[in-house]
Parts: C-alpha cells; sequence; structure tokens
C-alpha cells in the first residue's frame, strides 16, 4: 500500500476529464494536477518543444512525492511517446490504453480518430491499433479548434458554433463507415454529445480519460500501491498562468465544484 498521490498533467484543463475518472474509479487516492495553462497548446507545437514540455511538467510532479504520473495529454503521449521509459515510477500515456480499447470493441474494424494537429500528424494511434490488429482500418482527422472552444465554454448541446465544427471535422469519418472513434484529446469528452450527434448512436465514443484511468488502477493494483487510507482522497491543481477562472472551467471538466486552492506554477523552474 502506498499513500503518496498520483501525478497528473496536461497542456491545459483537458486532463481534468482524466481526474473525473480517477476520483470516480478510486475515490481512496490523493491527486496532484498540473495544468500547463501558460503554454497551452501543444498541439501545435514541434516534437522537441512538446518534450522539453513534458519533461518539465514531470520534473514538477516528481517533486511532488508522486507514485505514478499520468501524461493525461494525447498530443504529449503520441509525440513524446517514449517520455516516461526511464523514470524510476510507473507511468503511462493516453495512448496505449485507448487504443487497446478500440481494438477490443470494433466490429467492422473501421475505427476514426480524431485528435489534435500533432497528435495525427504522428500517427502513432494508427501504429498502435494495426500493431494490435493488422486488419484494422483506421481513418484519422485533426480537430484544431476542439480545444479553445471547450476552453472558452461552447460546450452546450445548443451551441451551434460547435455543432458546425463537429459536422465539418467529422462528416469524413461518417462517411468512412466507422463504428468506433478514439476521442484522441482529453477535451474532446467535454463534447461527447454533439460529437455523438454528428456520428449517430452506432459509433462507439471511446473516451481515453477513461480507459487511462482504468489502467492507472489496474497498475497501481498489480504493484502494491493503492492507497490505505479509509477515507476520501483529496486533488491539488496547479497552473503555469493565471489562478483566476481556474475554478469554474475546471468544474466543468470535473462535473462538480471545485472548492479547492488553486496554485501557481513557474514551470521554468523544473
Amino acid at each position: 500500500m502506498d499513500n503518496r498521490p498520483i501525478g497528473v498533467f496536461d497542456s491545459g484543463l483537458g486532463g481534468l476529464t482524466a481526474v473525473k475518472e480517477l476520483l470516480r474509479i478510486l475515490p481512496k487516492e490523493n491527486i496532484v494536477y498540473f495544468g500547463d495553462t501558460g503554454r497551452v497548446p501543444y498541439g501545435s507545437r514541434s516534437r522537441e518543444t512538446i518534450m522539453k514540455y513534458a519533461k518539465q511538467d514531470m520534473a514538477f510532479l516528481q517533486s511532488k512525492n508522486v507514485k505514478m504520473i499520468i501524461a493525461a495529454c494525447g498530443t504529449v503521449s503520441s509525440v513524446a511517446s517514449g517520455i516516461g521509459d526511464n523514470l524510476s515510477l510507473p507511468f503511462t500515456g493516453v495512448l496505449k490504453p485507448t487504443a487497446a480499447a478500440a481494438a477490443a470493441v470494433t466490429k467492422n474494424k473501421r475505427i476514426g480518430i480524431i485528435g489534435t494537429t500533432a497528435t495525427i500528424r504522428s500517427g502513432s494511434y494508427r501504429r498502435e491499433l494495426q500493431a494490435v490488429d493488422p486488419r484494422i482500418e483506421v481513418f484519422e482527422k485533426d480537430c484544431p479548434l476542439f480545444v479553445p472552444l471547450v476552453e472558452n465554454g461552447f460546450i452546450n448541446d445548443g451551441e451551434e458554433v460547435t455543432r458546425l465544427v463537429a459536422e465539418r471535422y467529422l462528416t469524413p469519418l461518417k462517411e468512412a463507415e466507422i463504428d468506433t472513434l478514439i476521442m484522441g484529446c482529453t477535451h474532446y469528452p467535454i463534447i461527447r454529445s454533439i460529437i455523438s450527434g454528428v456520428l449517430g448512436s452506432g459509433v462507439t465514443l471511446i473516451d481515453s480519460g477513461r480507459e487511462t484511468a482504468l489502467f492507472c488502477a489496474e497498475t497501481l493494483k498489480a504493484k502494491g500501491l493503492l492507497s490505505s487510507r479509509p477515507e476520501e482522497g483529496d486533488c491539488s491543481f496547479f497552473v503555469s498562468d493565471r489562478v483566476e477562472g481556474f475554478s469554474q472551467i475546471a468544474g466543468i471538466f470535473l462535473g462538480r465544484n471545485i472548492k479547492h486552492e488553486v496554485s501557481h506554477v513557474d514551470i521554468d523552474l523544473y
């Protein structure tokens, strides 16, 4: 048993959808979350820049004595997939758990992937899926406008601008007759109902945050690192930009009110 916290990082606030699932699946665990809001988005950056940012993010979490690190960022998981190889503690991105879940549920072997431009350009999900099952056909689309739409609150079912953007992005995937869609960015589950409305009920949506939280739970259990505390765990939130307004936006991602204090981090020190 190990009562140290789980560390989670993302380029912004999308990784809070993974935290939401962790809170549901592992309610006794403490969680330290870092959102690199001062440098969001990562999806349009070079591989070298993404690697540099991810290493700093992980160094900050290690300073908080975490027992496992989750890169709850589709871009980091895809572009910097080996970033956790030399860590002395368990690490996971969202790529492998998500691809495994999609491969397990598809019936017609036609899987769509949506993500940031960097994620799609990397081809990482395609390689991972076809390593699991070479018969799988992969259809990819980058959706760069989804992140700013979500972070600016355009998330309700009636948001016409988000629906129109979703139709523009997703129509080619619908026409490809996919039966499974990987939401390869942790922001995207926030607009799940809009995405599903465009694709139709016949397409299964795979939530990378949920699948990664399940993988984290399995890893901690296998390594004997689950918390032994009887009470519910707590969350600590850190960001690299302004803390004002974080609680309201974070509440959207977590589906609950945020009562915790949010702290600013000078990430360049790590």
